[in-house]
């Protein structure tokens, strides 16, 4: 399944801007890691909304990007680890 196919060209710059505010968001010491995919989601849903009229569909498509972000931070991390 292509998660992509599900997504506008709009919505698609909204995710290296979640993947941004999320490392801005990391350096905030007390701020534990396990809560930022909670913290990006209500951004991502707003800049869908921002950028797309409000309806269903935009508040999805907030979810998805925030998804796709997590998602793409977590596989670059799990990529540079070493094997054990």
């Amino acid at each position: 399944m292509d998660i992509l196919q599900y997504l506008t060209e709009k919505s698609l710059v909204l995710i290296p801007a979640l993947l941004i505010l999320g490392q801005i968001i990391k350096g905030i010491e007390w701020i534990p890691d396990k809560y930022i995919p909670l913290i990006l989601l209500p951004f991502g849903i707003l800049g869908s909304v921002g950028l797309n009229t409000f309806c269903a569909d935009t508040v999805i498509q907030g979810i998805l990007v925030t998804g796709a972000a997590v998602f793409g931070n977590q596989i670059v991390k799990q990529l540079k680890k070493k094997e054990e």
